[in-house]
């Protein structure tokens, strides 16, 4: 039976001056759970990523809402987006081609491999009613995701 503590959320206007507001509610979270400095380093940089995303590929800077919650569950931090701009699945992207150089590669995909980098679980199911939901799962662990595995 996991041990899961209240969720907390909030939802923002999907605008980038709002991307702090999720920012601090990770740090918030991350905090109340005594996570490891990295954990909540890494937590911080893929929500902020995730969210940025949404506004800016996702609504493409038109109107729109993202919601986001984070949680306690056993030794991690789940952390959920829902939003519902047109359905985009960044997991399913290619991991970017490091040899070339940042300008050539495609939009969007370093923020992911970001993402894939400070979470040791990304997935994305499409939102019921249209969007998107996007969950992101890093244990309580003080160490680097290559000495983790």
């Amino acid at each position: 039976h996991a041990m899961r503590h209240a969720p907390m959320q909030t939802r923002i206007a999907a605008e980038l001056e709002r991307v702090a507001d999720v920012r601090r509610l990770v740090r918030d979270v991350a905090g109340a759970c005594n996570a490891p400095q990295l954990c909540m380093d890494d937590l911080v940089q893929a929500v902020d990523e995730a969210a940025t995303n949404v506004i800016v590929h996702g609504y493409r800077g038109g109107p729109g809402w993202l919601d986001v919650a984070a949680e306690r569950v056993d030794d991690t931090i789940v952390i959920t987006l829902q939003d519902e701009a047109p359905v985009m699945d960044p997991t399913r992207y290619p991991e970017p081609d490091l040899s070339v150089p940042p300008e050539r590669r495609r939009p969007g995909g370093m923020g992911i491999h970001l993402m894939r980098m400070a979470t040791d679980r990304l997935e994305h199911a499409p939102r019921p009613g249209g969007g998107n939901i996007l969950t992101m799962t890093r244990r309580l662990d003080p160490r680097p995701k290559e000495e983790r595995s």
